[in-house]
């Protein structure tokens, strides 16, 4: 129900017109039909025998609408009115037909009154009265959602026109957000304000309640354990202070029966055996506020490993020692899960000495009476067996030899359940096949004989991608590539790719052959052209600062050490050329660093890099396109020198390491860093090593921070007001101070990050959730001179700005400070000249000949520079004036910047997108943090 603080009667009045229509209808069929006989008795009453007597309906005449006009309307066009009806001048109607078209208007839901007059005459007049215009929507009382979480669920807003069927709906859809968040208790009222000029105030009263907890968790039938320890063991947790903080509070169908599962592992490794739980029930409280779930359990006695004894038919093992070597020992309290993990540990040993069939099995043997559980693990007969032969199917494109080069074990070796782990893994990296792939093990010719069946499943190895999308960082993304990963079957590499944003431009083609010679060697090589271009901001207006274009080709040779490790080299020439917009940051021509900046001015220029490098790499992985276990290294250097214009040794480590601990949890931490120190010397202020080459941290590698939102950085602060009025004072507002990241010598960066597992659909979809923490900094470089010096002011003794040198009281007064004490910094005045070098004069605006025009005459007016002068007027010498700034050099700092936050990986149908939400714990001044940032198009 929709409540109005002013009374109105748009509900009587609708209803009243249905009512109207109705007495019209029965009006008009009084005066047309014809009068009935007068029975012969009013009282008497009808004869048994009498049959009953069917009423004729006398069709009432049609009439014609001889006129039809709309009166009332505000906004709306009389025409649209009519247009929701079927009366039109020159067609019959009929009472019901006017009702017809009052009920079809009132259903438009434009209209809040509606009569039709002139029913006898045909004149008819549709007399309406609009809804009214929404002025605006106000939300009260919602403090756990914000308003714009409410507003862009809600469809009414303002200038639309009012209905309570949308009221209705947005009350519905305001609930329905609430219990998302398990408010099942929240309610909403509407209230209209009635305005004039027909409009209304729409405000929804929202009484949220308290988040939907679970009160209690009772637990019947258990006597050994108390309630709370056996709460500690399952994931649901009770609403308490304590647990303030945790999402599991809430009620979830799903938990509940995982709960119960808890339960039993549980009390099984606790030695209750005959543990079971007889029922779990929830109940909502009458209120909606909150669950109570009970359970009702029954432990049984608790048993202790009796005798725990090997029994193995495989001749080469020792019972005795086996046994004694095992995690379980007699008269300790039994545990299930002490004895899962003892089976899978004597299936891998017997694998490990090639018994690729050993049969493991456990005996119980349960003493009720003595409370105890023997176990025997049977250790079936079995022979030392080799591979017979490795046997590849469901391989239409892939070449044998591409699967058979990852085996670890060959026709005729030992068996090792190990090897044929690693073989596994190895196949699964190339990416060629269907996850969850596995070497089956089949009996061969004879039973010292095993056969490997890789029963692959190929799927698509070539990728055409054309695609367009918006990420925060660079903005529209235009992107088309065409790669083969498994090229002619032979696991070769080609690659064609295109890209196109704001931010940068590239094109690259590349070819890597992992087997070159059918050797374990890998080559590769790229041909490629970058555009890059470095920006900042003033307020939300991106400015670009210097383009750099990067043309050239990388070699690049792969040799395997060992079954882990391997050497990579490198060589790269490279063809560099960095510039500015001649038409923002140049003078006559020259970089000018008044403004530019003095150390983007210093980076221009055309260079050539050539480079070697040299990388070691251990891996482990178990997959190198989503690793669960196992770990990466690689360790790298660059020397640039060989020829070329640029010298410089660079160093590089990345590590990360995988841990699979359950449940779906992926646990990695990562670590990375780098340090360039140049070969070459370059003039106080001005850093060796040029901003092309320096390494800079943030977006997207750097969660929490913007692009290039880590390391050193200059800040141009200007200035408002005057120097000469004494009203001189820094901006302050951020949105107005230049900020340019020039790069560090170092970095460091880690990471440490939890997967969180979802449902099979979410994963199905490619959805992949994680929280994270990282740390990281970027500094080394030198303090770079500055672009300008700016002459402080002076102020006289009677407070007064003494602004030039000339002025008497110069050297009497003291230095000038702000009102913000800044300093009072005058302009910089310099004199123009031609591009010969000649000075410019600039014509009094009040000439006849040439006013307000440049000339290279100092008395009168020349057309062209150098020219003869004419005229008498005296012209002022043309100067440039640079208003004062300062600039501060940030962010220099090795010191931990730390981020946390959560961040999803998703495989959409437009292409790999990564969503982060991350809060910048700690930072130094200067850097530039950031909540929230998405990419879509990018490799994660």
């Amino acid at each position: 129900m929709v409540t109005a603080i002013k009374v109105t009667k748009l509900g009587v009045r609708a209803t009243a017109l249905l009512l109207t229509g109705t007495i019209l209808s029965g009006v008009a069929h009084a005066q047309q039909a014809p009068a009935p006989q007068q029975p012969a008795s009013a009282t008497q009453p009808a004869p048994e025998a009498q049959q009953p007597v069917t009423p004729v309906a006398i069709p009432e005449p049609a009439r014609t609408v001889r006129t039809l006009r709309v009166e009332g309307t505000q906004r709306l066009e009389p025409e649209t009115v009519l247009s929701y009806t079927r009366i039109r001048v020159g067609q019959p109607y009929t009472t019901e037909s006017l009702d017809q078209a009052i009920r079809d208007l009132l259903a438009s839901e434009l209209l809040a009154d509606v009569t039709i007059e002139g029913v006898e005459s045909g004149d008819i007049v549709v007399r309406v009265r609009e809804n009214p215009i929404i002025n605006r929507v106000v939300l009260e009382g919602n403090k756990r959602l914000k308003n714009d979480k409410i507003v862009k669920e809600i469809k009414l807003a303002p200038r639309q026109m009012f209905t309570r069927t949308a009221v209705r709906a947005d009350v519905a859809r305001i609930v329905e957000l609430y219990r998302r968040q398990g408010r099942f208790a929240a309610s909403v009222e509407p209230k209209m304000v009635s305005l004039d000029q027909n409009r209304v105030d729409i405000i929804f009263e929202i009484q949220e309640g308290p988040k939907s907890k679970v009160r209690q968790i009772n637990i019947i039938g258990n006597e050994v354990f108390s309630d709370g320890k056996l709460r500690g063991e399952m994931a649901t947790k009770q609403a308490r202070l304590t647990s303030i903080f945790s999402s599991n509070t809430s009620y979830d169908q799903d938990r509940l029966a995982y709960d119960q599962q808890k339960l039993r592992q549980f009390y099984l490794t606790e030695g209750y055996a005959d543990f079971r739980v007889v029922s779990a029930v929830a109940e909502l409280t009458p209120d909606k506020r909150d669950f109570i779930i009970t359970y009702v359990v029954e432990e049984g006695p608790r048993y202790k490993f009796g005798p725990v004894t090997v029994d193995s038919n495989i001749r080469d093992f020792d019972d005795k020692a086996l046994a004694s070597n095992l995690a379980i020992k007699e008269g300790a309290w039994y545990n299930a899960k002490l004895v899962e993990d003892t089976v899978d540990s004597l299936s891998e040993t017997a694998g490990m000495f090639g018994y690729a069939f050993a049969n493991v099995s456990p005996e119980f043997q349960r003493d009720r009476e003595k409370l105890t559980m023997t176990i025997n693990f049977n250790i079936a007969e079995a022979r030392r067996t080799y591979v017979e032969r490795i046997d590849i199917t469901g391989n239409t494109q892939t070449q044998d030899k591409v699967i058979r080069r990852e085996m670890r074990l060959a026709e005729g070796d030992a068996f090792n359940t190990f090897l044929v782990k690693r073989s596994q893994d190895r196949i699964n990296s190339l990416g060629y096949f269907q996850d969850k792939f596995e070497i089956e093990q089949k009996e061969g010719s004879a039973p010292d004989r095993v056969v490997l069946t890789a029963n692959v499943e190929e799927k698509s190895t070539g990728e055409l991608t054309l695609s367009a999308g918006f990420s925060s960082l660079e903005r529209f993304i235009f992107q088309g590539s065409i790669r083969q990963r498994n090229f002619r079957g032979k696991g070769q590499d080609l690659r064609l790719s295109a890209d196109y944003s704001s931010y940068s431009k590239s094109v690259e083609v590349g070819f890597t052959e992992p087997y070159l010679f059918d050797q374990n060697i890998a080559l590769g090589g790229t041909i490629f052209r970058r555009d890059y271009n470095s920006f900042n901001y003033l307020g939300s207006d991106r400015r670009t600062t210097y383009e750099q274009v990067s043309t050239g080709a990388q070699l690049v040779l792969g040799v395997p050490l060992t079954e882990y490790w391997t050497a990579s080299g490198r060589y790269s020439l490279t063809h560099d050329s960095v510039g500015l917009d001649e038409s923002t940051f140049f003078t006559n021509g020259v970089c000018d660093p008044l403004r530019a900046g003095r150390y983007l001015c210093d980076a221009l220029g055309k260079r050539w890099t050539s480079a070697v490098g040299l990388s070691l790499i251990y891996d482990s992985l178990n997959s190198r396109l989503r690793p669960t276990a196992g770990q990466r290294l690689v360790i790298g250097g660059d020397f640039a020198g060989l020829g070329g214009d640029v010298r410089y040794l660079r160093g590089r480590f990345d590590g990360d390491k995988y841990w699979n601990i359950g449940g779906g949890w992926i646990f990695s931490a990562g670590l990375e860093g780098g340090y360039i120190h140049s070969l070459e010397k370059t003039a106080a202020g001005v850093d060796p090593v040029r901003i092309t080459d320096r390494f800079f941290l943030g977006e997207p590698q750097f969660r929490g921070f913007d692009i290039r939102g880590v390391g050193p950085r200059i800040q141009r602060i200007g200035y408002t007001g005057s120097a000469a009025a004494d009203t001189q004072l820094a901006i302050t507002d951020e949105d107005q101070i230049f900020d340019d990241a020039i790069g560090g010598r170092a970095y460091y960066l880690g990471k440490l990050e939890l997967e969180i597992p979802l449902g099979a659909g979410a994963r199905e979809m490619g959805i992949r959730p994680s929280i994270f923490v990282m740390a990281g900094a970027n500094w080394g470089v030198r303090r770079p001179s500055p672009t300008a010096v700016f002459t402080q002011a002076r102020r006289a003794p009677d407070g007064s700005i003494v602004t030039s040198a000339d002025d008497p009281r110069w050297n009497t007064a003291l230095p000038a400070t702000n009102a913000d004490g800044t300093p009072t910094l005058l302009p910089i005045v310099t004199p123009q000249k031609d591009s010969e070098g000649r000075p410019l004069y600039q014509v009094p605006v009040t000439d006849t000949v040439a006013p307000g025009q440049l000339t290279t005459c100092a008395v009168g007016y020349s057309g062209t520079a150098g020219g003869v002068c004419s005229g008498t007027s005296i012209n002022s010498v043309y100067n440039q004036i640079t208003d004062p700034f300062q600039e501060i050099f940030l962010g220099n700092s090795p010191k931990p910047r730390v981020s946390v936050g959560i961040g999803a990986n998703w495989n959409s149908p437009f292409g790999p997108l990564r969503l982060d939400l991350a809060y910048a714990l700690t930072k130094q001044e200067g850097d530039d943090d950031k909540l929230f940032s998405f990419n879509v198009g990018t490799a994660f």
